[in-house]
């Protein structure tokens, strides 16, 4: 029976840090109405988009992508933005 108790206070803990430590990834970032044309977010930069483009329940993340433009308008192939929903 104590062990059954200890098991189950040892795995609440473990939900609640594994849930904490997902809620620290977004917190800080900007929450935007809509996403940043390209070019005005820097290369890794993080931003949530609130549009509606997402599942209820979820926000868009949007990083940075990393393409440079020389002054003979040669670009240089690099990273994508990337864009993914995740849980708010």
């Amino acid at each position: 029976m104590v062990t059954a108790c200890v098991t189950a206070f040892f795995l609440s803990i473990f939900v609640i840090v594994s849930l904490a430590s997902q809620a620290d990834a977004v917190v800080g970032l900007k929450v935007l109405k809509k996403e940043p044309p390209a070019g005005h977010l820097r290369s890794d930069e993080r931003v949530l988009v609130d549009d509606a483009s997402c599942p209820e329940g979820q926000i868009k993340l949007v990083i940075g992508g990393s393409n440079r433009v020389y002054k003979t308008n040669t670009v240089i192939p690099g990273k994508p933005r990337s864009r993914k929903c995740i849980a708010r």
